[in-house]
């Protein structure tokens, strides 16, 4: 289980990372209006500002599934491994935002969203088995 934590701080960490990409030496960043400013970029900062709020999106889901996981008995090494899945395709996603290369981006959403609805699937089946 201490697997999983670390991928619930990982992923509550991606966020900030993604953020500090868009933002770090670029000239003219305003931190009184950091949106207005981001908006206005392109390239790699867009991209990378994009993936921040798709890790701020997905890290609700992600985490609540864990824990739910956990709570209803889903073998703890289960758990990990579906952790460790969805942070490095987490990490694989962000990569190909940042690069530019879309359909791999999307095939490491799709790994890392699957992972998820597993962790549902698995506590629901814990639940009808108690």
């Amino acid at each position: 289980m201490v697997i999983s934590y670390a991928c619930v701080l990982i992923a509550g960490l991606m966020p900030v990372f993604c953020a500090g990409i868009a933002k770090a030496g670029a000239k003219g960043y305003d931190n009184h209006d950091p949106r207005a400013w981001l908006a206005q970029q392109s390239g790699f900062r867009a991209r990378a500002n994009a993936a921040q709020a798709n890790c701020l999106e997905a890290f609700p889901f992600f985490a609540v599934g864990l824990v739910l996981a956990l709570l209803t008995g889903v073998d703890p090494f289960v758990v990990d491994s579906l952790a460790v899945l969805f942070v490095a395709a987490r990490v694989a996603y962000v990569a190909c935002y940042l690069a530019d290369k879309a359909l791999f981006r999307s095939i490491f959403w799709a790994v890392g969203y699957f992972s998820v609805i597993a962790f549902y699937v698995l506590a629901m089946q814990n639940l009808q088995l108690n």
